[in-house]
């Protein structure tokens, strides 16, 4: 997505079971805003990208980098939600030259424990008939996760994976390598050395995954960084209040 200026291209990462889809309103948000350009990415095992039974944090890094290499973007202010707030934070650990600023949405770098396991069973147990319209098919799957996920919204954000191939549906994500790796998905590679430039840690003031306990090992690997939440919101804090997300991203670039 095209810019207007020189001023250092942003880069979004999603999370566990999303896509770059997930940031396609508010990076047109924060283009009008800035001018700046704007790269939204999928994650290996999600979205469009290849498929892999590997997902360490490292690889899904190195990812990145040659993403970031083939597009010639010698920097970058990286965006990462929760899974991609990690992928973003290891980066910036491994390359802190190639980032400038950095952003982490709703996560934080450490063990996290979620409900995304369940996500996984309930994704298993969907069977949708072949050859049905996208909304029956999608209509027939929102019915067979309901005993497994209560929250409409989480629901919604799932059946974004729907996709038919050949009249068959399926799952988008590679569901076998994240239920492998879940484990790591939820764990963070260790660093001892810190990544000193602006960082800005955004949570939902409704959401656990940055908590006050985890602010010291915040402040050991990110000492430059400010920790806020956006009132009102759980984990998926710009899909909630995108108003509010691009206002507090927009205010950090603008900070030195």
């Amino acid at each position: 997505m095209d810019g207007r200026n020189t001023e250092t291209p942003l880069v979004f990462l999603h999370g566990l079971f999303g896509s770059k889809s997930n940031f396609y309103s508010i990076a047109k948000g924060v283009v009008q805003r800035t001018g700046r350009k704007v790269v939204t990415v999928d994650n290996r095992n999600h979205g469009d990208s290849g498929h892999s039974p590997v997902m360490t944090y490292e690889a899904m890094s190195f990812d990145l980098l040659n993403l970031l290499d083939m597009l010639q973007l010698s920097e970058c202010i990286l965006i990462g939600h929760s899974m991609g707030g990690k992928i973003a934070m290891t980066t910036a650990l491994l390359r802190p030259q190639l980032i400038e600023k950095l952003v982490v949405v709703d996560i934080s770098p450490i063990q996290t424990t979620t409900s995304f396991p369940n996500y996984i069973t309930a994704m298993r147990a969907v069977t949708v008939d072949d050859d049905l319209s996208r909304s029956t098919a999608r209509n027939q799957a929102e019915r067979q996760l309901q005993p497994y996920i209560e929250d409409f919204r989480t629901r919604q954000f799932i059946l974004t994976n729907l996709v038919e191939r050949d009249g068959r549906y399926t799952w988008r994500v590679n569901l076998e390598a994240i239920a492998n790796n879940m484990d790591y998905l939820m764990s963070f590679p260790e660093f001892n050395t810190p990544y000193t430039a602006p960082t800005f840690f955004l949570g939902g003031a409704n959401s656990p995954y940055i908590s006050s306990k985890n602010y010291p090992e915040i402040k050991r690997l990110f000492p430059n960084s400010i920790i806020q939440h956006v009132p009102g919101t759980g984990h998926w804090v710009h899909a909630e209040k995108p108003h509010d997300f691009i206002n507090a991203i927009c205010a950090f670039l603008e900070t030195s």
